[in-house]
């Protein structure tokens, strides 16, 4: 009896204690102008350290609520009611709290203008699904900024210099405006035209591909992609932004954009006329003319990018870009129309863009080789002058049929004319820098690239949810036709004397078609709630001809010999059945995906002056899954795997040599493999909303059998003959990280940022197997801190470690050290004057090979008042490179050389400018301020 009495005891001293030592929270949500209790609204209890939901309730039919049972400790409430603002409160509950909020006042939207009662800032980031959400406005620009300026405010997003975009640690490919294409591709358009208080939301997420998008099956293709979600009463109107200014030294820039919205019509026009570097059109654009980047090997220190291609151009075709070197003059302008009509069931968006190019400058090259046996030191100058004129036209009609068909065509065609003349001077030195051979060079070329590209999607859905079927059908087509000179005087020397000479020239001519046919049909069918299927079969064609021909003088001076050692006529033709399958499989907080398809492909090669035909097949692979689980709305993490075959491309499959440069040449090998990629990815991210806290990482693993590398026999005279080979081996890690926060006592956003990259890469030099392995390491930080009216400010340290050992002489390694340092202030003075300034500071550690100084200070800045209303027009006088010091500077660091290039680049000039922004906007019609 005395043990039962002894447990009853303890039993209600422990409930006692229990009860004394829980809190509650009590209250009743009413409408803040009728006074009426509102049922069934949300009422959320938050940890105020993580924001991880503690308690969940609703009201009830009087509007009262009641959460118990809480232990002491900081919490945020948080209550939600359908059109009406959301109520956040800070709460302090003790072990014996009882906290009676009384009467909540709910505000509807409507009046949100009228009175304010949210107590702290909530929502200015949302996780959407696979979208990061960012509300515009809860991020401060100053007056008639541009979406650019909006973007470096957010968290996760970094612009370089030139524009390019990288969100959550990977490359911005396509910027949308209320998900339409606005001039195509062109990212820089959008963000440096339109301006800020246009936008209502701004969406990060990966866009997959329209046939993904319809069976909710992830085939693999992703571009990371920013949506401009406009403003409802920014839809009617126009704005637009005109641009004068003249400087020092005949610099001047000038740019005008106008955009007319009525209600879902878009027109929007744009002109540039400078030398200042501003081109209005990006990389992207060379891609959709069927060419690469990156055409040789190259490493990019500052983003860590490593790639090995050992193909060649016949001529030294340029792709009429401008990325830094020399000095351009640009003439360029643009048409973009979008519009919906038919209840949205019909859409069209167009573009065309023109774009007169001219630039010339100059380089200096120096790199060393590094053989089995010695080494080689070559030195480089070259001075050039190009020339492009460029017409691009694309665009995209859809057509709702009916509630479950539609029908997708999209179009992209352009022309080049391009001119191009480079006149060159190289030495070769060997180990005990005595010479080995020189070249005196001048090579031109003029040709014309057509493209035409079209794809016609058409897909149905079915009575039955998740069943359905698309037929899709690629089509693209290229022309290349281009001629050229080529004369060329060589030394080879013996001990530090002439021992040869040789004298190089040719009349070149080349033309490369391309074309291809890509049809796939793809079925989908639901196996239950949560789980599908797609099937998909197809057939590729891809045909490519290549005919170069090299003629010497004849007796009569005339470029009538055919030199056929340098000449082919190449025809390269491939056809692929191709098909598999996915299953999909979705829960509430997983999703996994997996698939393979199979692809039996047939070579057919004929080298049309022999009348030599091979014919090879092959079966290719193309396996992907992917699994991701969502933790919460604002944490996940995936997993994917993609299997790739890269096919190898007529220039690299081409049996001729290319002697363009007569001391590098390049030889097509006709026995190339396809090669295959293998690629892992995990990703993490996780985003406290109350706190403003983000974290980004990512890590990916890439491996390559029968990876496309080179072979390279360098001679006792420093000739160098190179071809593309298959080799295994190849693989390469990286690594991203993005952690920020807000430190809210000082209004202060601080973040850190990291990234490695390591590869190996596999080739050979001179008969031996050269183990290349290269690593960098980048460690940076960002703070920012924005006072209104006052002051704006942001710097961004970088240090990034790269180091690179070859495997045929393991004692020559290279390591070397790049520091960055990046500030941007603006300070807002009385009379509405404003002063910017901004810098790219860069140091960089000399090595035992390159010991000059390449540490540079670019500094920008300018000073401006601004008038009329709204501060439409800005007045301002800019230095650009104020320390006169702009070095074009790259590094490159690959298999066995290490190459550090220097070139002209745009320097110091002093400009005055004229700015006006201009706006018109109303809800229903256009009306509203007029500036």
């Amino acid at each position: 009896m005395k043990k039962i009495l002894l447990l009853f005891g303890i039993y209600i001293l422990y409930i006692s204690t229990a009860t004394a030592q829980t809190a509650v929270v009590k209250g009743v949500i009413t409408d803040t102008t009728s006074k009426q209790n509102l049922l069934n609204t949300s009422v959320v209890l938050l940890n105020a350290k993580d924001s991880m939901m503690v308690s969940f309730t609703r009201s009830n039919a009087k509007g009262f609520f009641e959460i118990k049972n809480l232990k002491a400790g900081k919490y945020l409430l948080l209550s939600s009611y359908p059109s009406y603002a959301d109520y956040v409160d800070a709460i302090n509950l003790t072990d014996t709290s009882i906290v009676d909020l009384g009467r909540i006042a709910m505000i509807l939207k409507a009046n949100i203008l009228k009175e304010v009662i949210v107590k702290q800032q909530i929502g200015a980031i949302k996780l959407k699904g696979d979208t990061t959400e960012y509300t515009a406005d809860s991020f401060k620009v100053q007056a008639n900024a541009t979406v650019e300026d909006l973007l470096k405010k957010l968290p996760g997003i970094q612009i370089d210099k030139n524009g390019n975009i990288t969100a959550q640690g990977e490359k911005v490919q396509k910027v949308l405006v209320d998900g339409e294409e606005f001039f195509g591709d062109d990212p820089t358009l959008v963000t440096q035209n339109l301006r800020a208080d246009m936008i209502e939301k701004v969406q990060v997420f990966d866009k997959k591909s329209d046939q993904a998008d319809f069976t909710g099956i992830d085939d693999g293709e992703k571009n990371k992609t920013i949506n401009l979600k406009l403003k409802d009463n920014k839809k009617n109107g126009y704005f637009g932004k005109i641009n004068a200014g003249g400087g020092t030294d005949g610099y001047h820039d000038n740019q005008a954009m106008v955009n007319i919205f009525k209600n879902k019509q878009k027109f929007a026009v744009y002109g540039i006329v400078s030398n200042t570097g501003k081109t209005g059109l990006n990389w992207q654009d060379r891609d959709n003319y069927g060419e690469s980047f990156l055409s040789n090997a190259d490493y990019d220190e500052n983003n860590g990018y490593f790639s090995i291609n050992g193909s060649s151009d016949f001529l030294d075709s340029w792709d009429g870009q401008f990325r830094g070197q020399g000095f351009p003059l640009v003439q360029t302008g643009g048409i973009h129309y979008n519009n919906k009509w038919n209840d949205d069931r019909q859409n069209i968006n167009g573009n065309y863009k023109i774009l007169q190019l001219h630039m010339n400058g100059g380089s200096a090259t120096n790199s060393q080789y590094i053989l089995p046996d010695t080494l080689y030191y070559n030195n480089y100058k070259e001075d050039f002058a190009k020339q492009i004129l460029r017409n691009r036209l694309n665009g995209s009609y859809e057509f709702k049929i009916d509630s479950s068909s539609s029908l997708k065509i999209t179009a992209d065609g352009g022309i080049d004319h391009a001119i191009s003349k480079t006149v060159s001077t190289s030495q070769a030195l060997d180990i005990n820098l005595l010479p080995v051979n020189s070249s005196d060079r001048t090579l031109s070329s003029e040709g014309d690239t057509r493209t035409v590209n079209s794809n016609l999607l058409w897909r149905k859905k079915f009575k039955k949810k998740g069943r359905t079927i698309s037929f899709n059908l690629r089509q693209s087509f290229s022309n290349n036709d281009a001629t050229g000179y080529l004369y060329s005087e060589n030394q080879f020397y013996s001990k530090g004397v002439i021992a040869q000479k040789q004298i190089t020239d040719q009349y070149k001519t080349t033309k490369t078609v391309n074309q291809g046919y890509d049809t796939k049909i793809t079925y989908s069918e639901p196996l239950s709630a949560s789980s599908s299927l797609v099937l998909n079969y197809g057939i590729v064609v891809n045909n490519s001809n290549s005919t170069r021909n090299s003629f010497n003088k004849d007796g009569g001076g005339k470029y009538s010999e055919l030199d056929s050692i340098y000449s082919n006529d190449y025809r390269f033709n491939i056809l692929t059945h191709k098909g598999g399958f996915a299953y999909t499989l979705v829960k509430k907080k997983l999703r996994f995906s997996a698939g393979n398809n199979v692809g039996i492909t047939s070579f057919n090669q004929t080298e049309n002056f022999t009348k030599s035909e091979v014919k090879r097949n092959f079966i290719n692979w193309y396996p992907s899954t992917s699994l991701s689980y969502k933790f919460s709305s604002q944490k996940r993490l995936s997993f994917n795997y993609y299997g790739n075959t890269q096919q190898p491309s007529i220039n690299d499959l081409q049996p001729v040599a290319s002697n363009d440069d007569p001391l590098n040449i390049y030889i097509g090998n006709p026995n190339l493999k396809p090669a295959f990629e293998n690629e892992f990815s995990f990703n993490f991210s996780d985003y406290k909303v109350l706190t403003d806290r983000n974290l980004w990482t990512s890590f990916s693993y890439n491996f390559t059998g029968n990876a496309i590398s080179s072979r390279d026999n360098i001679d006792t005279s420093g000739k160098r003959i190179y071809q593309s080979i298959n080799v295994t081996g190849n693989r390469s890690y990286n690594g991203y990280i993005d952690y920020g926060f807000k430190l809210k006592k000082i209004d202060l956003r601080l973040g850190f940022n990291g990234n490695f990259n390591a590869q190996r890469n596999v080739s050979i030099v001179n008969d031996v197997n050269n183990i290349t392995n290269s690593v960098s390491y980048t460690a940076g930080m960002y703070l920012s801190k924005d006072v209104d009216k006052k002051y704006s400010i942001s710097i961004s340290p970088n240090a990034t470690y790269t180091s690179s050992t070859s495997s045929v002489q393991k004692s020559i390694q290279t390591n070397y050290w790049t520091f960055s340092l990046s500030p941007n202030v603006d300070v807002y003075l009385p009379l509405k004057f404003q002063i910017h300034s901004d810098a790219d500071i860069n140091f960089r550690q000399k090595t035992s090979v390159f010991d000059n100084n390449t540490n540079v200070i670019l500094w920008n800045a300018w000073v401006g008042k601004k008038f009329m209303k709204k501060d439409a027009l800005l007045l301002k006088a800019t230095v650009n490179d104020l320390l006169n010091q702009n070095l074009g500077f790259s590094r490159t660091v690959s298999n066995n050389y290490i190459t550090q290039n220097t070139y002209a680049t745009i320097q110091r000039y002093f400009m005055l400018s004229v700015v006006w922004n201009f706006t018109k906007a109303g809800t229903a019609s256009p009306g509203g301020d007029d500036e």
